[in-house]
């Protein structure tokens, strides 16, 4: 699931998505929804071109990423749209980072990120330090249409409506109506330049993937990916197995189960279990004896009676107006903000008068990287793959069932994603969800790993697709969150341990593992 900010919009580690209504014609958005061929593009009747790697230079973050200087790295380029003859080719970033050992495994692993539409590169640093170059080789290669790519579906339409969107209610009629301006607008710009944003999605992300290993000559890779990574690493693994010795996933996405109204039972069962972990610590316990309560008497609070506040951004600056409703506050705990050891003593703060841990947590959306998340690629996969089927009164249906007594107009929009019906009505791509959310059975080896503090990709939902994986070792890690490897040094060891021995991972160090105490402060 997908990286968000912690106000509105489409995208990120978080995961879903739906149908919606549109403020244009269908026919007229339909007919701009394929790439017409532009100057310098195949004609319609041509074959796609084979893809093929082709070698360059890395990529060049604003804050140099110290892993690439000693990288190999180059282009994959690929068809954009694999079932539509005279398609255009387009490039995406790839980068090979040796392995630390002197003699390094001949199979390298393949990271698939989390998003969709998260900048790829940007997670080196937290591969390396997690040891998946330790002893082989590591492959990243940004998701088409990522950060680095060309087409690159960054919306910075979107990224400045987020600026924005903090000192406005999470729901109101004027957030929404900005935030779908800011959509159709990049998709406008998208669609203008030739972009197919039809062929943006799961079943071309892994083909580019099997299209990879083929062009760098691998006869055996391993697999890693966390978040809709996991979702993709799935279908990869069910469309293009050979070649696949083993595969790891974080922080699972079921392809099979990812809707819109999904979101909410995951939230709900992070958020209990965390709760849950306080009453087990007798200090959390004595000092938060109630934090459901607590939880749902200060949403139901701030959602009657908004707190307008001026903050100064966690980083510094100018103060900006930021607004702290009940929506607000349920997305910065599902954005892990604050941390979930911090929740208790912020909710506590919170409900006697003192807003800050939240209300900075709310400000620091108001400084956004702009252009650096492919909100187009969200948007393709989302609207196409979680969105049919669905509709608004089953997401509002799935909120009261997850937190009863909540207000509706909370509830009615998906956590981290508000707005997306209406969102995807405006990007207007083919239904993909037949082909899609199918479950994965396999014999390959495979480790599913989730942490009990996940409220993006509940920990009980990597169950069923353990059952459906006959190779699978399957863990949980208590008191950590959505993406669980950087994270845990256990984690780690066991993957280590996973991709050394597949069918026989040591994961020992998970059975002593406790949640770290919980912060308390003075009544």
């Amino acid at each position: 699931m997908p990286k968000h900010s912690t106000h509105a919009v489409a995208a990120a580690a978080a995961v879903v998505c739906l149908v919606a209504f549109a403020s244009t014609g269908a026919g007229a958005q339909a007919a701009s929804s394929a790439a017409q061929p532009t100057a310098g593009q195949p004609s319609p009747d041509a074959p796609a071109a084979p893809s093929r790697f082709v070698p360059g230079p890395c990529p060049k973050p604003p804050e140099p990423i110290e892993a690439l200087s000693g990288a190999q790295c180059g282009v994959l380029e690929v068809p954009e749209n694999r079932s539509r003859a005279g398609s255009r080719t387009i490039e995406l970033t790839v980068a090979r980072i040796p392995a630390v050992s002197a003699r390094p495994a001949a199979d390298p692993v393949v990271f698939m990120a989390g998003g969709p539409g998260s900048d790829t590169i940007d997670d080196i640093p937290f591969l390396i330090d997690s040891g998946l170059n330790k002893d082989r080789e590591l492959i990243i290669m940004a998701q088409r249409g990522n950060l680095y790519d060309q087409p690159n579906l960054a919306c910075p339409e979107v990224d400045r409506f987020n600026e924005r969107a903090v000192g406005l209610g999470y729901d109101a009629q004027q957030a929404q109506r900005l935030f779908l301006k800011a959509v159709q607008d990049c998709r406008d710009r998208l669609t203008a330049d030739g972009a197919d944003l039809s062929a943006y999605n799961t079943t071309e992300n892994a083909a580019d993937f099997a299209d990879l290993r083929n062009a760098l000559g691998i006869a055996q890779w391993n697999v890693y990916g966390y978040s809709y990574g996991s979702n993709l690493a799935l279908t990869y693994l069910r469309l293009h197995p050979e070649g696949v010795r083993a595969m790891a996933i974080d922080s699972v996405t079921p392809p099979q189960s990812v809707t819109l109204p999904w979101a909410w039972g995951s939230t709900a069962e992070g958020i209990r279990n965390i709760f849950d972990a306080c009453a087990a610590q007798p200090a959390c316990k004595d000092r938060y004896p109630d934090l459901p309560r607590m939880l749902t008497e200060q949403v139901r609070k701030l959602e009657a009676n908004p707190l307008t506040l001026d903050v100064t951004p966690p980083d510094g600056g100018k103060p900006v107006k930021t607004v702290l409703d009940g929506g607000a506050l349920l997305n910065l705990i599902v954005a892990f903000t604050p941390r979930p050891k911090d929740m208790p003593a912020a909710l506590d703060e919170l409900s006697r008068g003192n807003p800050e841990r939240f209300a900075q947590a709310r400000a620091a959306g108001s400084v956004q990287k702009v252009g650096d998340f492919a909100h187009g690629l969200t948007n393709s996969i989302a609207c196409a793959e979680w969105a049919p089927g669905y509709s608004e009164p089953d997401v509002l249906k799935a909120g009261q069932k997850a937190f009863p007594g909540w207000p509706d107009s909370v509830l009615a929009q998906v956590p981290q994603l508000p707005f997306q019906y209406a969102a995807c009505g405006i990007w207007n791509v083919p239904d993909r969800a037949s082909v899609q959310r199918v479950a994965t059975v396999s014999s390959v080896p495979a480790l599913v790993i989730s942490g009990t503090f996940d409220v993006k990709t509940g920990a009980s939902w990597a169950q069923g697709v353990a059952r459906d994986l006959s190779g699978s070792t399957a863990i949980q890690v208590p008191g950590i969150g959505h993406w669980v490897v950087p994270q845990s040094p256990c984690a780690q060891r066991v993957l280590a341990s996973f991709f050394a021995r597949p069918d026989a991972p040591d994961t020992g160090c998970v059975d002593d593992l406790e949640p770290q105490p919980f912060t308390i402060i003075p009544k």
